[in-house]
């Protein structure tokens, strides 16, 4: 009998749907940190990401199923025993994250947090001149679901949106061009805003350092919903100071926490929030990610490929060529 462990909170008719498709199993519900050591060695099945040195005790394990999109810890060589399979949540966060990152533009481009700050502190002032989204220039790094969906986003309200990924697509109508990394340097003295959706890879490390950092556009703004590692905090803090950022939003540092004492803390043009844009902060994505496993279990019942299959090169989703 197969046995399946779930660690994510399911409503009854979700657990009715999950079960349907594998009858035979046992299906335990534990939020993960409730789950002990012999639940997670018993276990063919896991949903939810649970911290990889546990897994060294999953010696039964043939799928693990994550929540979150980012998979390099999982990935790794010996984290998971030879054979099983790693699929990610890569879809889920589109919406909540982009949201997110639509804040962050217009808290920035209008100047939402020195009204704030003047507010607790009884002035009344008028902050000057602010700039508009409408004929702005967007660029995002990153399109999967996040990015994505934020270009949408902006193209929607007026802006000119250039896109960058790591695999080359077909541009979407929303997009005024997509490129590769080797567009980077063209295209960033342009952007009035520029966005981060990267994942954790040797090539996204520290990406924009203090070179890149000098060749964005005067004025311009800085998000990052991505990974911490994408930016060098130090050399960010820097162009805060001294230009040409106007101003920067992170959802990710490097380290998290951020410890005292780092110059960013100090940066008064940036507004940071401790990673909280995805998670389950949206119950929409806790909806999406229950869905995908569910229909995961049923094509595992089947003997079908799982959709959102994980590259252990990458850490992220396989890419597939789009048409």
């Amino acid at each position: 009998m197969k046995q399946i462990l779930v660690t994510l909170p399911m409503q009854p008719e979700q657990r009715a749907l999950l079960e349907q498709q594998l009858p035979g199993a046992s299906y335990t519900y534990c939020p993960k940190d409730q789950v002990s050591d012999g639940q997670i060695a018993a276990a063919n099945i896991i949903l939810g990401n649970l911290p990889p040195e546990r897994l060294a005790q999953a010696s039964r394990l043939e799928w693990l199923q994550l929540n979150s999109s980012g998979a390099d810890a999982y990935a790794k060589p010996g984290v998971l025993p030879a054979g099983a399979k790693l699929t990610n949540a890569t879809g889920a966060y589109g919406l909540a994250i982009s949201e997110q990152l639509l804040g962050y533009t217009f808290f920035l481009k209008k100047k939402f947090g020195l009204y704030h700050k003047n507010q607790l502190n009884g002035r009344w002032r008028d902050e000057g001149m602010v700039t508009a989204i409408a004929g702005s220039t967007t660029l995002v790094v990153g399109l999967g679901s996040i990015g994505g969906d934020y270009a949408a986003k902006m193209a929607a309200l007026g802006s000119r949106v250039y896109g960058i990924r790591r695999n080359k697509t077909a541009c979407p109508p929303y997009l005024a061009a997509v490129g590769s990394f080797e567009q980077l340097g063209e295209w960033l003295p342009l952007a009035d805003i520029v966005a981060l959706a990267l994942p954790n890879t040797p090539e996204t490390l520290h990406l924009f350092d203090a070179a890149r950092l000098a060749q964005m556009k005067p004025g311009s703004i800085l998000l990052n919903v991505g990974r911490g590692s994408c930016i060098d905090g130090a050399a960010l803090a820097a162009a805060l100071r001294t230009g040409p950022l106007m101003a920067a939003a992170l959802d990710v540092t490097e380290p998290e926490p951020l410890p005292a004492g780092h110059p960013l803390w100090d940066s008064e043009n940036l507004f940071l929030t401790p990673h909280v844009a995805g998670d389950f902060h949206l119950q929409e994505t806790l909806d999406w990610i229950t869905a995908l496993f569910i229909e995961n279990l049923g094509r595992y019942a089947r003997g079908e490929a799982l959709q959102n299959p994980v590259d252990p090169a990458t850490g992220y989703r396989a890419f597939r060529q789009e048409p």
